[in-house]
């Protein structure tokens, strides 16, 4: 569990360092919505 706790900070933090260099809050928005329908596919999909 601590593992993925660890993974999970780590790409919160990598996320926040890429919103700091996108001019445009839309478009951030947008890459967090595709990245969570992503993340929920893989997660959670068969």
């Amino acid at each position: 569990m601590k593992r993925v706790i660890g993974f999970a900070l780590f790409f919160i933090a990598v996320g926040m360092v890429i919103m700091m260099f996108l001019p445009n809050i839309l478009i951030g928005i947008l890459i967090v919505g595709v990245c969570l329908l992503v993340g929920y596919q893989l997660f959670c999909g068969s």
